[in-house]
């Protein structure tokens, strides 16, 4: 601006205007602030303040015996003298108090006036370090991690349960069995009673190798014994079915669908349209769930003299990259996804020829691949060097095809179930450590076997098919996540009690007034009254047991039917003479008439009886003619 008039705040143009128009001027001039002058000053009175009250309180320190405690969080927190002329001198360091010592802040909440500035972090006491270093000591023990603390029981049938998924939000658990059964189990909706809300038979009378959840959780792979798998949604509707292959084409590249039973099946990690099966007929196919009619790829695993052998499981890597499939001869063979000539890692010997490999399954990190051998073995095989096994575990009894084995959500254990024979002692669950494969922990589940387990890495519950029927959850209130969690604490829902029959309305419009009814305008007055009552809502009597009583009939004998049965078709009397049959009452009807008889006593005649001897000799006086010709 220009030169101003300090008397009236405006330039000498402004003052001009302000005469022509008859006032004064425009206003007195706005004060203005420096700030930075402001904020310096106000940082050197808080510094001045801060120093004051710390040497106080060193003071009052050194006559406890806490020196040693104070000096070293004065060391770590309080700058030194030079640091704060320092900052007092340059502009561009750190702007405000320094951090007060440990008493102090024990302190502070009483003598809040002397301190004006920001919140102070709380620095941790002895005890704290204490309670963190215990806390470390659990969180390095992956035991402590285990979820065992309760379990529930969810009673699936009475046969294996060989087939276990869970949804990736936990929120709905499928289960499958020898017993051709899918059920569906919500925790969310499920009471205490625990009773799935859904049962089918997807695959009629096909035993149920594998069930599991893409990883949307909107549809579920469904593998039975026989050689279409097919794809049901969340409601257990089929959305797919694969289509069968031509069982005379030899090579199996040129059909469009397997050919004998599925072994297994699982869902791609990263896409969700792909899935992978295997089957008897020696291949292991790719499907888009967009395109039922034919599959995508073919991967044909080979023996070393270059024959067909049977995979028995499959699965991807954690990045889907990889394809991996166990075989009857004990091989592994590993593919990559997109090219199904070649295999990328294969072992011919990576278990005894002729166990059926029961499960693959890759670690978090994918840096190792676990197998389950039909050799009662455990092993685990590093896939930067997949010659040898890093590590076996032996005398983990199976019987079972699909005995599984996975990976704890902290990549720091593997699970496997053992089998057991009828009466020969529990089925357990047994945890290795991933790195040494000593065994760490084991639950005993139940008088069977242990076929399937699963670790749901967000509920931290672990889900166990057994061989007798049930399904266990295995959790713990404290580290676990919804899941059973939600339906234990809900109470038994009570069963309705069925409401009074009441007569039904009968509309008769054209009726007599006399036999007209009043038209209903409620029915619950009507059930009111009906219960009131004493005839309509008299209870039944149960039915009579034995000969009756009361004049009522009892259940035997009570029906037509079985009146005559007891009294007619069971009679013992002999009816082969009839002419005896007839006379056996005719003297008790002669000594006592009753009906006929009194009647007509006067005009009836006397009744008179051939003797069978003279019927005999009138037979034989009777004329020649009469006599039959034999």
């Amino acid at each position: 601006m220009d030169h101003e008039d300090q008397s009236y705040g405006a330039p000498a143009e402004g003052r001009d205007i302000a005469s022509v128009m008859g006032f004064s001027g425009f206003g007195k001039k706005a004060r203005t602030f420096d700030f930075n002058a402001i904020f310096e000053q106000t940082r050197r009175t808080a510094i001045e303040r801060s120093q004051r009250v710390l040497e106080e309180r060193e003071m009052e320190e050194g006559s406890r015996k806490k020196e040693s405690v104070a000096n070293s969080a004065s060391k770590n927190v309080l700058p030194s003298t030079s640091t704060v002329s320092e900052s007092s001198s340059s502009d561009d360091e750190l702007i405000g108090p320094p951090l007060p010592s440990k008493t102090f802040m024990q302190n502070s909440a009483s003598e809040e006036d002397e301190f004006i500035g920001p919140p102070i972090p709380r620095f941790k006491d002895s005890e704290d370090d204490d309670d963190d270093e215990s806390n470390n000591e659990d969180d390095d023990n992956p035991v402590q991690r285990i979820p065992d603390t309760h379990e529930i029981t969810l009673q699936h049938g009475t046969k294996t349960v060989s087939a276990l998924g869970l949804d990736p939000s936990g929120a709905r658990l499928v289960t499958g069995g020898y017993d051709y059964d899918v059920k569906f189990w919500d925790f969310a909706g499920m009471d205490a009673s625990l009773q799935a809300f859904r049962s089918l038979q997807p695959c009629e009378c096909h035993q149920i190798k594998s069930l599991q959840y893409s990883i949307t959780g909107d549809v579920i792979l469904v593998v039975a014994g026989n050689s279409q798998a097919k794809v049901l949604d969340r409601d257990g509707f089929q959305v797919i079915e694969c289509v069968k292959g031509d069982q005379y084409i030899v090579d199996m590249a040129n059909t469009k669908g397997h050919t004998a039973m599925l072994n297994g099946g699982c869902w791609h990690p990263k896409i969700k349209e792909e899935f992978l099966t295997c089957s008897n007929d020696g291949t292991v196919r790719t499907w888009d769930i967009n395109d039922e009619k034919k599959h995508k790829n073919v991967f044909k695993p080979r023996s070393m003299k270059g024959k067909k052998v049977i995979p028995t499981c499959c699965t991807y890597s954690r990045d889907g990259k990889l394809i991996a499939s166990g075989c009857q001869d004990g091989t592994i063979h590993i593919w990559d996804r997109n090219l199904s000539v070649h295999t990328k890692f294969h072992c011919r010997q990576a278990h005894v020829p002729g166990s059926d490999t029961s499960c693959l399954t890759f670690s978090y990190d994918g840096t190792l691949l676990a197998s389950r051998g039909g050799d009662d073995t455990l092993k685990t095989w590093d896939m930067r060097n997949f010659k040898n096994p890093i590590n076996v575990i032996t005398g983990l009894s199976t019987f079972f095809p699909m005995t599984d084995c996975c990976f704890s959500p902290d990549d720091k254990m593997i699970v496997t179930g053992t089998s057991v024979k009828k009466g020969d002692g529990n089925g357990k669950l047994i945890f290795f450590d991933r790195e040494t494969c000593q065994k760490m922990y084991e639950i005993e589940v139940t008088n069977s076997s242990v076929v399937r387990c699963l670790w749901h890495p967000k509920l931290n519950q672990i889900m166990v098919g057994t061989g007798n029927g049930l399904a266990k959850v295995y959790y713990d209130p404290v580290k676990s996540q919804r899941g059973a969690k939600l339906c234990v604490v809900k109470s038994k829902r009570k069963e309705k009690q069925a409401e009074a029959l009441t007569q039904d309305y009968i509309i008769t419009p054209h009726a007599l007034p006399m036999f007209r009814e009043d038209r209903q305008r409620s029915t619950r007055k009507q059930l009111e009254k009906d219960r009131l009552d004493p005839v309509k809502s008299h209870k039944p009597e149960p039915p009579v047991s034995g000969p009756g009583r009361g004049g009522r009939v009892g259940t035997h004998g009570g029906t037509l039917s079985s009146f005559i049965v007891k009294n007619i078709a069971l009679d013992k009397t002999d009816d082969s003479n009839p002419r005896e049959a007839i006379l056996r009452h005719a003297k008790d009807a002669e000594e006592n008439p009753y009906w006929v008889a009194p009647a007509y006593k006067r005009t009836q005649p006397n009744p008179v009886f051939a003797d069978e001897e003279s019927e005999d000799e009138d037979a034989d006086k009777e004329p020649q003619w009469k006599i039959r010709k034999i």
